[in-house]
């Protein structure tokens, strides 16, 4: 029997083809899957530059959340709500909110403001969906939330076959968006002590998102002489996407903060091993193998001599890249699917309208 629609309050745009976000993908993602399921989601865009929307955006979600009868069970997109307590918390009252959060705002450069508003949401809110176990752990301690309404659904893995590679050494790619957090800078500084050795490094990911931090990531580039061997390609989606890991020996990820990491688990659903940073939720995307080996590197975030040791143990020594590669190949066979996600999801707003019908 399929179960009442649960309204689901997104960014505007979720699941664009030009260059969708993670979170854009993950709320597409589960939102397909929550239907196959048998518990559908109404997926209720809100255009606007979220998490500080214009007067026309703040209206439009007003008005969302407004018809909507009381007891009525809502799964917010975080992006959304946490950035207007004054619209969220008041409805709060009658309303049966859960908010998913991608990205604690405070944690974003240049939203450190966010962060009271943030904590009168999720304060407010009956549940608190987080996309790692990390994140989980680190809104119940930034916010002092109540553990037991914070819960974690990890991002699934949508199943791929084994990437080719190229010689099994040279071909690197990383896929992000290019902005600070990302680490790109970091990145560029550790390859450029390995000009010496065979690598070419394609860059997957937006160029619009921060446009004076790709100016400068062009510069240091340039002044590396690393043009013809550091490639800005741009997003990839689809295909093009699809053929860029398949063509990869290795992803890197010189994150300086990743909630999850959903290109790792992408990674290693094609068997391609990582070389990472360490921080916050990508050590809970990287796993382990069935015999509790690594499939990659982890180095800390924001040390490009670390990483370019990383680098340069990759791509020297065979012998670590073969237990790499079998490691990775290992674990792909374990990553959950969305289905899984879906699973968690449903099992919290489940209860929600239990409780909602009890009240």
């Amino acid at each position: 029997m399929t179960a009442p629609e649960i309204p689901f309050v997104v960014p505007g745009g979720v699941g664009g083809a030009g260059a969708p976000s993670g979170g854009d993908r993950y709320d597409r993602r589960v939102a397909e899957e929550l239907a196959a399921s048998g518990r559908p989601v109404r997926m209720l865009p809100v255009p606007g530059s979220w998490p500080r929307p214009g007067e026309p955006a703040r209206t439009a979600l007003g008005r969302s959340l407004a018809a909507l009868p009381d007891r009525s069970v809502v799964l917010l997109d975080g992006l959304v709500a946490c950035g207007v307590p004054d619209i969220v918390v008041p409805e709060a009252g009658r309303l049966r909110v859960a908010v998913l959060v991608h990205l604690p705002l405070a944690d974003e450069p240049g939203q450190e403001d966010l962060n009271a508003g943030e904590r009168k949401v999720l304060e407010a809110a009956a549940a608190v969906i987080a996309t790692s176990p990390w994140a989980k752990d680190h809104l119940i301690a930034h916010h002092g939330l109540d553990p037991s309404r914070v819960h974690a659904a990890p991002p699934g893995t949508d199943p791929a076959p084994l990437a080719s590679g190229t010689d099994g050494a040279t071909r690197l790619l990383c896929v992000a968006s290019v902005t600070p957090r990302k680490g790109h800078d970091v990145l560029v500084e550790a390859l450029a002590t390995l000009a010496h050795l065979p690598w070419h490094c394609e860059c997957a990911g937006p160029l619009d998102r921060v446009p004076g931090h790709v100016t400068r990531l062009r510069r240091l580039i340039g002044r590396h002489r690393l043009g013809d061997r550091v490639e800005l390609a741009g997003p990839l989606t689809g295909k093009r996407l699809d053929d860029a890991y398949a063509a990869a020996d290795a992803l890197v990820l010189a994150s300086r903060a990743e909630t999850f990491g959903m290109v790792v688990t992408e990674a290693l659903a094609r068997g391609v091993p990582v070389i990472a940073t360490s921080a916050d939720g990508v050590p809970d995307a990287l796993g382990w193998d069935p015999t509790g080996a690594v499939p990659g590197l982890l180095v800390p975030p924001g040390d490009p001599t670390a990483l370019a040791t990383a680098l340069r143990r990759w791509l020297v020594d065979p012998d670590l890249r073969g237990r790499l590669r079998a490691a990775a190949r290992l674990r792909r066979t374990m990553l959950p699917g969305w289905d899984d996600t879906a699973r968690r999801m449903a099992t919290v707003l489940s209860r929600m309208r239990r409780e909602a019908r009890h009240d």
